[in-house]
């Protein structure tokens, strides 16, 4: 099946999203709660794109939609444009204290407006909650509603779920969770782990916990060998090399 992206022409899957289309074919929509380890989810709405599918024209959000038909999608229209400017806005006045939301909100000319708490950094995008649910800690979530609204861990005290992997403060894209290492330690969400460190270059590496955990759900006992991810890969390339060069020295 064809659709027309901005006039260029690309072969797509039914169910399909518009997101991954685009990016297959080397067209940036921009967005802010889509992550490639678990696509879209449709919340912050700044990847809305204009479609014409079946003559019916309208926006949809690019990261959720699913491609059933031949269609033609522009992502820069006037009314694109004006949609993602409203978007910032709103998502500004909320998350002042973020530098990636002041670049977009002096990137899409946007109006002033007085922002909710200058302090806050958060626009509720989720992706942490679902990086955390990823690695299967589920140790935050939303709580509250409506302007109250934020990510935290139940009744903002240390979750024993909270394995101190820090893929919610990584994946975040404005900054908002805050994430120490000092000394050995890193603390996150109201806990202090101890972290390991590598017995090849002495760098501290990551969380005890969360090497332990991800050692469980993978099944696979990597105990006997504290290397971090760098070290590791050096010594896994050293042991293809021999084994290459053996296999050169047998031919």
């Amino acid at each position: 099946m064809k659709i027309r992206i901005d006039g260029k022409e690309t072969e797509v899957d039914p169910g399909e999203t518009i997101m991954d289309a685009a990016k297959r074919a080397g067209i940036e929509i921009p967005t802010l709660c889509w992550s490639e380890a678990f696509g879209g989810q449709g919340v912050c709405r700044f990847c809305t794109v204009e479609i014409d599918a079946g003559g019916r024209r309208r926006l949809v959000a690019s990261c959720t939609y699913p491609l059933s038909e031949e269609s033609d999608v522009w992502t820069n229209t006037p009314a694109v444009r004006e949609i993602r400017r409203n978007i910032v806005t709103l998502l500004y006045r909320r998350a002042p204290n973020s530098d990636l939301m002041k670049k977009l909100f002096h990137e899409y000319d946007c109006r002033e407006i007085e922002a909710s708490d200058p302090t806050e950094s958060c626009i509720m995008c989720r992706l942490c909650v679902k990086a955390c649910e990823k690695v299967g800690a589920y140790a935050i979530s939303a709580v509250l509603r409506g302007i109250d609204k934020r990510i935290a861990t139940p009744f903002d005290e240390g979750s024993p779920d909270c394995v101190g992997c820090g893929a919610c403060a990584e994946i975040c894209p404005t900054g908002a969770i805050p994430l120490k290492e000092e000394d050995g330690r890193r603390e996150i969400w109201h806990r202090s782990f101890q972290m390991s460190r590598c017995e090849e270059c002495g760098e501290y590496y990551g969380a005890r916990p969360a090497i332990e955990h991800v050692q469980r759900r993978l099944e696979f006992d990597i105990s006997s060998e504290n290397l971090c991810p760098r070290c590791r890969r050096g010594k896994l390339a050293a042991a293809v090399n021999d084994v290459s060069l053996h296999r050169e020295e047998l031919t």
